[in-house]
């Protein structure tokens, strides 16, 4: 399930409708948030969370969440996880607006916001 390089951030597939605080366990940033879907022993998933973390530092209003996808099984079937990282950009609503899976570089994630705020 783990991964490596991940792939360019872009829209491709998202139907996933809408998540929530709900499905987060906490709140949406308030214009952005990053949702991290990460596994214990993933060695990308740990560069991944420096990432956005990072980001979610530089830019006011986004939000870094992670899940580890083991303990949340029923969302990662939902959204059809199947590798992790797997890092899903929201906007303030709540829709999926790009999805990624792999560790992403920082200029994407950056660019990936600009499609979400």
């Amino acid at each position: 399930m783990c991964g490596t390089r991940g792939t360019r951030l872009d829209a491709g597939d998202l139907g996933t409708g809408l998540l929530d605080a709900g499905d987060l366990g906490t709140g949406l940033g308030e214009r952005a948030t990053l949702v991290q879907f990460s596994t214990a022993f993933c060695q990308p998933c740990r560069a991944t969370r420096r990432t956005l973390a990072a980001v979610a530092g530089m830019v006011e209003g986004v939000a870094h969440v992670e899940i580890d996808a083991e303990a949340s099984l029923p969302l990662v079937r939902r959204l059809g996880i199947d590798r992790t990282p797997t890092v899903l950009v929201l906007d303030a609503a709540g829709r999926v607006v790009t999805r990624a899976a792999g560790a992403p570089r920082t200029a994407d994630v950056i660019a990936a916001l600009g499609r979400a705020v």
